[in-house]
């Protein structure tokens, strides 16, 4: 595949807003992320589940974050409430994951007033090119851990400029969460390793996963939905050749997302004569689960697709 290295930032994905300020704001489960040293907490505002995750552990306590896109929320068909606006005209900066995700970001910058420095925060990451409707590329970089990387180095850099006095901690809590990255990234490859190559083949109802597939050695047969935008939609033609195309692969499954509906793949696998992964199973794509879910975490989500793929594909 050919590749290009995008100057908009990618996975994650994903608005940061910097601003000092003494007041205590919600993250993205509503709890308070409170600020224990000296002085006060940075207030970050962060656009997607998965950046909002990695500036937690980043962060840590010294920053206050709220988190504008909630769990199980698709990015893709967003859009800002009066408290996002709000967010984002008290930033000092905003820090944007790019790469056409965040659809609503421009209009709520211009709502919010803010004049502030916009800066990508995946800056560096290369972007696998997109479809005719998708002409900036593939937004979900996050899906490579090593993606995942860039972008909290990138986060950690941006901490460390606003709050020089918290730059020992960022630094150490960069390193300390670059490793789980590294273990992470490590595990998964063993665990898609022990399929036979001939069955490492992917149908989803979302195309979201090509970065997984290119860093692990997948084959890629085919999607639901035919774009990296959810709301493109799936003709006639396009169902029966890929029910064609899954009969002719030998595709085991075809994996459901957690954040959309899976009654079309249900009657894709009917018809295909394949079973369909769904609920408690459904894969992470776009968006982060719940709090106390298999994809509450960065780290937990690629652990939870990783396990459900290769039980699946080895079954």
């Amino acid at each position: 595949m050919r590749l290009r290295v995008a100057h908009l930032t990618a996975a994650a994905v994903s608005a940061f807003a910097l601003g000092l300020a003494g007041c205590q704001a919600a993250d993205g489960t509503g709890s308070p992320a409170g600020n224990s040293g000296a002085g006060p907490a940075l207030r970050v505002v962060a656009t997607t589940t998965q950046v909002a995750d990695f500036g937690r552990n980043v962060g840590g306590d010294r920053i206050h974050l709220t988190q504008i896109v909630k769990p199980n929320v698709d990015p893709h068909d967003y859009e800002a409430s009066p408290a996002d606006v709000q967010a984002i005209a008290t930033a000092d900066r905003v820090r944007k994951n790019g790469v056409g995700l965040e659809k609503f970001l421009d209009d709520t910058i211009t709502s919010a007033g803010f004049t502030g420095t916009v800066v990508d925060t995946s800056e560096g990451v290369t972007v696998h090119p997109g479809d005719a409707a998708d002409k900036e590329g593939d937004p979900h970089v996050w899906h490579d851990p090593m993606n995942a990387k860039i972008m909290v180095r990138n986060i950690a850099t941006a901490f460390e400029a606003k709050d020089p006095a918290g730059r020992a901690t960022y630094e150490a809590n960069e390193i300390a969460y670059a490793a789980k990255l590294d273990a992470l990234d490590k595990g998964i490859r063993a665990e898609i390793d022990s399929v036979p190559t001939a069955q490492r083949k992917l149908v989803t109802n979302h195309d979201a996963f090509g970065y997984y597939v290119a860093r692990y050695g997948l084959q890629f047969v085919g999607s639901i939905i035919p774009s990296f935008d959810t709301s493109a939609e799936l003709s006639g033609r396009d169902i029966s050749d890929l029910v064609a195309k899954i009969k002719a692969a030998g595709v085991k499954a075809i994996f459901s997302k957690s954040s959309l509906p899976p009654k079309t793949a249900e009657a894709i696998g009917q018809e295909a004569g394949v079973k369909v992964v769904e609920g408690d199973d459904a894969l992470y794509g776009d968006s982060l689960g719940p709090p106390g879910s298999a994809g509450a975490t960065y780290l937990a989500m690629e652990q939870h697709n990783t396990d459900t793929i290769v039980a699946a594909l080895r079954g």
